[in-house]
C-alpha cells in the first residue's frame, strides 16, 4: 500500500532527497581515496525506485566516485508478471534491456565501470559484460562478492538465504550454486522467503521490515546450523540500519549487497 502524500512532510522529504542526491553537475566528486576521486560507476538498477539504495550505499561505501543511475519500474512489473505467471524469470526481454541500459551508461558519459544492482537480473551479467567487453567496460554483479563471502565462510555450518520478492528467489540460489563450483566449495544453503518484509518496505516501515527479517534469521538459528546469513536484494541492505553489528546481535555474520557489492565496483573501478 502507497502511503497517502498527506501523511509526508512533502519539504523534509524533497530536503533529505536532495540533500543525498543534489542536482547533475559535471563537476568529479571528490573523496579521500585519490584512486577513486574522479571515477564514474554506471549503476542499472532493476526499478527505479531502487536508485535511492544505490546512491546512499554507493556514495557510503565509495565516497569520491560519480554514481550514475539508470533503472525503469517496467522492468520490475515485467519479471514479476512473468514469475506469478510461472513463466520463465527474468524474461530474455529484460535481460536485453538491462544490456541497452548499460551501454547507455557509457555511451551517454563514458562510466568507468558498471554495477549491476538488480538480484533477479543478475542472469543478464554475462550477457551485459560480452557487450560491454567491446568498449573495454568492466561489469560487476552486486551479489558476487557477497556470494563469495558467504561460500568462503561457510565451512561447516549452512548459508541461510533470505529474501523478501519471490521472483529474485531462484536467480540468487543459481547464483549461489554457480560461485560455490567457480570457488571448488561445496556448500548447504536454506532459504526463506518472507514476504511481509517486502510490504512493509513499501509502506516506509523500515524498522517493522527489518525486525521481520531478524526474526526469520533467529527462527532459523534456532533449527539449523547456520554459519552466516545472505540477504538477497538491495533493498533489504537497510537492516544494517538496525543492526550495525549482526555478529554481536544474532552470533553470525549477516551479509548484504549494498555493502558488499559497491565495496566489489570499488576494488575494480580502483584498477579499471
Amino acid at each position: 500500500m502507497t502511503q497517502s502524500l498527506t501523511d509526508l512532510d512533502p519539504i523534509r522529504l524533497f530536503s533529505d532527497y536532495m540533500k543525498l542526491t543534489g542536482v547533475p553537475t559535471l563537476t568529479p566528486a571528490e573523496g579521500p581515496d585519490p584512486a577513486l576521486s574522479g571515477k564514474r560507476l554506471g549503476v542499472v538498477n532493476g526499478s527505479s525506485w531502487t536508485s535511492l539504495w544505490s546512491t546512499y550505499f554507493g556514495q557510503k561505501m565509495l565516497p569520491g566516485v560519480k554514481i550514475i543511475n539508470v533503472g525503469n519500474e517496467a522492468v520490475q512489473l515485467n519479471f514479476m508478471t512473468a514469475h506469478h505467471h510461472g513463466q520463465p524469470c527474468p524474461p530474455q526481454v529484460n535481460i536485453d534491456a538491462t544490456e541497452r541500459y548499460a551501454r547507455d551508461l557509457y555511451d551517454l558519459y563514458a562510466v568507468d565501470a558498471v554495477l549491476l544492482t538488480c538480484s533477479t537480473m543478475n542472469r543478464a551479467f554475462r550477457q551485459v559484460s560480452e557487450t560491454m567487453r567491446v568498449v573495454k567496460v568492466p561489469v560487476v554483479q552486486i551479489d558476487e562478492a557477497m556470494m563469495e563471502e558467504a561460500v568462503h565462510t561457510a565451512n561447516k555450518g549452512k548459508i541461510l538465504v533470505i529474501a523478501t520478492h519471490g521472483p529474485t528467489v531462484t536467480s540468487t540460489q543459481n547464483l549461489l550454486r554457480e560461485t560455490a563450483e567457480r570457488l571448488g566449495k561445496s556448500v548447504e544453503f536454506i532459504g526463506a522467503t518472507v514476504a511481509e518484509a517486502f510490504g512493509l518496505l513499501g509502506e516506509g516501515r523500515i524498522a517493522e521490515h527489518n525486525e521481520v527479517i531478524a526474526q526469520a534469521i533467529r527462527q532459523a538459528l534456532q533449527q539449523e546450523s547456520v554459519e552466516v546469513v545472505v540477504l538477497a536484494q538491495l533493498s533489504m541492505s537497510v537492516f544494517s540500519f538496525s543492526y550495525p553489528d549482526p555478529v554481536a546481535a544474532f552470533g553470525v555474520p549477516v551479509l548484504n549487497s549494498g555493502e558488499t557489492g559497491f565495496r566489489r565496483a570499488g576494488e575494480v573501478l580502483v584498477i579499471s
